[in-house]
Order: structure tokens, then sequence, then C-alpha cells
């Protein structure tokens, strides 16, 4: 079994991780921040965003960018640290996104909205082009969580929390779907955030069976890592590309208050065999 370590606690309901450079970024939703966290612990909050969900990812030539779902805007992390509109998004209510190596970004929306209790309608994703132009490009993803690119920019994964699937697509050359697919059927698996390794295997964290967990295409578990908290999302990155990062909290419910237990957010790193490709 991985022996796993903590590299950063106290925090809230935390999210979207993304190993870039040499640091991994992750969202705090109870605080609205974006963080960076170096593999000593040492952190800095590198953008304020009044959100939630508040999910991020790294464009290919190296800008943060951000969903703003309160406001319906994808933002972009300038040099100067300031935020600027990198597409608008035309409604409020985004959740996760993920950045391919062309500059596209798939950003992804449930339905309806559970913390107000209402009745269930299935998700979609949309596309935002690098001149900010922006469409659906698939519907019928029941509860919409993490997203993952193959590292050849062929093929769009996406968690689907609700069917206990992770459903694949083909992408085209202007960042078309088609193609669906159940790349993975997961039993009782919940996936929320997912990334890909060079084996174009796939690692899922999931909540309510506090775990994270390696699959192969079709659903075949390969390896599994016990949280003892619920595991939201989790990226590979470090110095070769060999470390899982997960970002853990004690889960409360959709509807209470505090979604999470204040302050029992982690991030926590596993060594694993295989290294990160693609985008996640």
């Amino acid at each position: 079994m991985n022996a796993t370590r903590t590299l950063l606690m106290g925090r809230g309901l935390v999210e979207s991780p993304r190993w870039h450079g040499d640091k991994l970024y992750f969202s705090d939703w109870s605080a609205g921040e974006v963080v960076a966290v170096d593999l000593d612990g040492g952190s800095e909050v590198v953008a304020r965003v009044a959100s939630l969900p508040l999910c991020t990812a790294w464009s290919p030539e190296g800008r943060l960018l951000i969903v703003s779902s309160r406001e319906g805007r994808l933002l972009r992390l300038e040099p100067d640290g300031s935020l600027v509109t990198h597409a608008d998004l035309g409604q409020a209510g985004w959740n996760d996104i993920v950045a391919d190596g062309r500059g596209n970004a798939y950003v992804n929306r449930v339905g309806f909205d559970p913390m107000a209790g209402e009745s269930f309608k299935p998700g979609y994703v949309y596309l935002a082009t690098p001149d900010g132009a922006v469409r659906q490009v698939a519907d019928d993803i029941a509860f919409p969580n993490g997203m993952a690119v193959l590292a050849d920019n062929s093929t769009l994964i996406v968690a689907d929390s609700y069917r206990h699937q992770l459903v694949a697509f083909d992408i085209a050359a202007d960042g078309s779907l088609s193609g669906r697919r159940v790349w993975a059927e997961l039993g009782e698996g919940t996936p929320d955030g997912i990334c890909v390794d060079e084996e174009n295997a796939v690692w899922y964290a999931d909540v309510p069976n506090r775990c994270c967990v390696r699959v192969a295409e079709g659903g075949k578990a390969l390896q599994t890592v016990e949280l003892d908290r619920g595991g939201f999302a989790c990226a590979l990155g470090g110095v070769d590309g060999r470390t899982l990062f997960v970002v853990v909290a004690e889960w409360q419910g959709m509807t209470t208050p505090d979604l999470v237990t204040p302050g029992s957010g982690r991030v926590i790193a596993v060594e694993v065999e295989v290294p990160g490709a693609g985008w996640s």
C-alpha cells in the first residue's frame, strides 16, 4: 500500500488540483481562493473569486483559466495578477473545466441546482474556443464532474457522478465532440475529479467511498488509494510526474450550511508508478 503524506491542511472544500511548473494549484471553494502550494507545503493565494463551484485549468500558453460560476464568465489570470474575461459563458451555474492542447476549453454545467433542492435534470458540456466563442457540444450527462483530455488531444473523458461512469467523446479539429461512448463502468464508484496517466488509465477521486481509484478503459480497477475522508479531485505531477495529489475533506451533504466540515480540507500526496499525461 502506498504511503500518503499531507502537504497542506486546515482548508475548506478543496477542489480542482492542477500541477503547473513546480507547484500544485487548487481551489478552496469555501474561501473563494485559488491557492498554489509547493512540495514543501509552502502556499500562497494567487487569485480570489467569489464563486461556488470554483474550478480552474491551465491553457497550453501557461495562463490560468478560472470558471466564475456565479458571473457566468471564464476568467484568465494575467501576469500582473489581474483577472480578465476570457469568454462569456452567458449564464450562471458552471462546474468543471479542462483546456486541451489546442487552447480549447471544455466547461460543463449541471442541469439543476442540488443545493437549492431543485428536481434533477441532466447536464451539458460547452466549448469555449480561443477566440472566445462558446457553444454546447454535449448533453445528457446526468451529473457532469471532472474532465480530462488524452495527450494526443483525440479524446475527452467526462466523469458522470450520478451514472457511476466515465464517458468519452472523440474530439474533432474544431473542438466538436462525437462518438459518445461509456469509457468505463465503475459499479458503485462515484467519480468526481479525474486525471490521466501515460498508459491512458484514469484516476478518479470518490467522495462517498473515500478513495481514489485508477481504472483502465472498460472499468477494471488497477489501483486504489484509501482515504480517511472524501476524495474530491486528483492530479498527477511532481518532479517526475509520479506524485498523485488528492484534495480531500469531510463531506457533510449537498444541502447543509457547510458542505464540508470547516478546516477538514487537505492536500495529500501519494507516490505512484505511472506518470501523468494529457490535460486535466
